[in-house]
């Protein structure tokens, strides 16, 4: 009997491999599997501008990694529409790890869903930030003494008792830079050079393009709430630039193994204004 149990389970297993199969190749199991790896495993991204050049290049194709910050609210692509509710009023259907400060994380435009950004997280709730003359200064919410033991070697100076480092991410993250043609007295733009400190709300993220001078971010329109936030640059699967020339070394690289290649020392041209 115990014989003709197991053959019966070992058939039962095999009936419904065989049916899971079938339906996987069936065009409705295919759209279901589709969209189930777009919701919750990875979705094509293209770099739309140059606000992250030289990390980020426009015409790298990229796929985002979903759960790298938990598993956003599914939407339909292209569509953008929302195939479930929001649950949780977060955004996200299960929490995870959050946006780390040196991130480069893909977000919805705060005042437009439907547009994704793709910027640096540069501090999370409860860090202050100012800017003066092009520097970033940032005091983490950890504390003075956080600073004095994670940044050794970087400037500081000391604000009402609190102590900033002066731009925290260029050591690390080569492909941040300025644009030395735009000066004071020449761009309308004066968020780009100066900005009173503000201390970042919990739960929010501001986010800066690594091209400093051009880039449209929370400079101009304010930190980004964590329902906003969609994932993590993955792996640039494609690539080529503004010629249609492909650029191969860049296929299949992470956004951290472009961090010391020649694109990220490299003089780019700029275009004018902030995008």
């Amino acid at each position: 009997m115990e014989d003709i149990d197991l053959e019966t389970k070992e058939n039962a297993n095999k009936s419904f491999l065989h049916k899971a199969y079938d339906w996987s190749g069936s065009w409705t199991g295919t759209i279901v599997i589709v969209l189930g790896i777009i919701f919750f495993v990875a979705q094509a991204f293209v770099i739309p501008s140059g606000s992250m050049k030289n990390s980020m290049l426009i015409g790298d194709m990229l796929f985002v990694k979903k759960f790298s910050y938990g598993i956003p609210t599914p939407r339909l692509p292209w569509l953008e529409v929302q195939v479930l509710p929001d649950f949780k009023g977060n955004g996200h259907l299960i929490d995870g790890p959050k946006p780390q400060r040196g991130d480069i994380v893909v977000f919805r435009y705060p005042h437009n869903e439907k547009i994704h950004y793709v910027k640096r997280c540069v501090a999370s709730g409860g860090d202050v930030l100012f800017l003066q003359d092009k520097k970033l200064y940032l005091h983490p919410k950890d504390g003075n003494k956080f600073v004095e033991e994670n940044y050794k070697g970087y400037k500081t100076v000391t604000v009402n008792d609190m102590l900033f480092v002066e731009n925290p991410y260029k050591k690390e993250h080569p492909g941040i830079h300025t644009d030395s043609s735009v000066r004071k007295g020449t761009s309308p733009h004066t968020q780009l050079f100066d900005m009173l400190p503000i201390r970042v709300p919990q739960g929010e993220y501001f986010m800066m393009g690594d091209n400093r001078d051009h880039s449209n971010d929370s400079r101009f329109w304010g930190t980004v709430a964590y329902k906003y936030i969609v994932g993590k640059p993955w792996f640039i699967y494609f690539s080529w630039d503004e010629n249609k020339n492909i650029r191969w070394d860049r296929v299949f690289q992470t956004p951290k193994s472009l961090e010391d290649t020649k694109y990220t020392k490299q003089e780019l041209k700029h275009t004018q204004g902030i995008y």
